[in-house]
């Protein structure tokens, strides 16, 4: 990957990571859909007046498709779920679980991408990487056994993240990033609010300042600037390696806990943390001995 994507790489894995923390805080005081509602509704609001006050709002009919079908499997289908998923599993091993994106795309991606290829090289890289998450939340894990439909939900929603992150690559509509993130968020927004309140009623307006500052959060920088860095990484270095943010994001919460909660920097960050990173270079900068582009046979 070239400087800029690193860059958009390393943004986009602190913004992400620091997601799964206030939801968290959100969810003391409103329901998962109710959250995803206000989550969606705000980065929609956010972009669309970026865009009228740059004059570079262009909506047409063509759009309408490609807008739904981002807003359900890559927004509202995930988002749900993975706020659902948090009522009964901890934000540490949603992240976790959150990891296994890039592995979805990587049984997925040649069945629709032809410069996605199964080498030994990302394969390699992944599992390493997968296996350096693992160990970085070990301490967190205690050996307990989390409960079964919260890590069905994860599973799930990750899967419809790989699927968004291939229909993005594949899908050549000439609009700009911040159009399809808009688009995205708009249609995400509609399909959750008749789902918060026909199963969340009545519709709950939090009172806690904390609540609307992670919303807000989530809104606008979890979701609107983190999916326009997200799409543009997908559009220069392909749906698996940008995939691989998500083995980011338990190290950014470990991190962020040292920092602000006075939580002790165990071994399992610093072995975990290495894994992760060896695993993340391997993908981008191959394997020795010849093996970097090697298909698998």
């Amino acid at each position: 990957m070239s400087t800029r994507d690193w860059l958009k790489f390393t943004l986009l894995g602190v913004i992400w990571g620091s997601s799964f923390l206030w939801i968290k805080i959100g969810l003391r005081e409103v329901g998962p859909l109710t959250l995803v509602t206000y989550r969606a509704a705000s980065a929609a609001l956010g972009l669309g007046i970026f865009l009228l006050l740059n004059r570079r709002l262009n909506l047409r009919w063509s759009h309408l498709l490609p807008f739904l079908i981002l807003g359900v499997v890559n927004a509202a289908v995930p988002f749900a779920l993975i706020t659902w998923a948090e009522l009964t599993i901890t934000s540490g091993m949603a992240s976790i679980l959150n990891s296994t994106s890039p592995l979805w795309v990587i049984l997925l991606g040649p069945l629709f991408l032809a410069d996605e290829k199964v080498t030994w090289a990302r394969t390699a890289g992944l599992l390493l990487g997968f296996a350096g998450v693992v160990v970085l939340m070990m301490r967190s894990l205690n050996g307990a056994v989390s409960p079964l439909p919260g890590v069905a939900a994860m599973l799930v929603a990750t899967f419809c993240y790989a699927l968004g992150a291939i229909f993005i690559r594949k899908n050549k509509a000439e609009l700009s990033t911040e159009m399809r993130v808009f688009g995205q968020f708009s249609t995400a927004a509609l399909v959750m609010l008749p789902a918060a309140a026909l199963f969340e009623p009545p519709f709950e307006i939090p009172a806690l300042p904390l609540t609307w500052t992670a919303l807000l959060w989530l809104g606008l920088l979890g979701s609107a600037l983190a999916s326009i860095l997200y799409f543009d990484l997908i559009k220069s270095a392909g749906p698996t390696r940008a995939l691989l943010v998500t083995y980011i994001f338990p190290l950014v919460g470990v991190i962020l806990g040292a920092i602000f909660l006075q939580e002790s920097v165990s071994i399992n960050l610093v072995i975990g943390g290495a894994m992760i990173l060896a695993g993340i270079w391997i993908v981008n900068q191959g394997l020795p001995f010849g093996l970097a582009k090697k298909e698998l046979s």
